[in-house]
């Protein structure tokens, strides 16, 4: 396989099932509350690519996640425009804001 696989840990998902452990306890313990932990940066070779794809597949809560690469060809991501706030109209258009008083 020539994509590198790289993974992150939701810590504030996992509900400490332990499955990620049992496929691939190189890249993932448990903590003292039974709580998975990522051992290491979340780069994985290739070698190790199904044990870990396989720990993600088989989480009750999907706590494990794949970062995916950006293509070069891809458009990037705008920047989100942040409002005017200068020349925001806040009495004129109450209605259309929603406002009451």
């Amino acid at each position: 396989m020539t994509d590198k696989m790289r993974i992150k840990l939701d810590r504030t998902l996992c509900d400490g099932f332990g499955i990620c452990a049992r496929h691939a306890p190189e890249y993932f313990s448990l903590d003292d509350w039974g709580y998975a932990v990522l051992v290491g940066d979340g780069n994985i070779p290739d070698a190790d690519r199904d044990a870990v794809q396989r720990a993600l597949m088989d989480c009750p809560v999907h706590a494990i996640l794949q970062i995916g690469e950006r293509r070069p060809d891809e458009k990037p991501i705008q920047p989100v425009r942040e409002p005017d706030l200068e020349h925001l109209k806040t009495e004129d258009n109450e209605a259309e804001w929603g406002f009451t008083r």
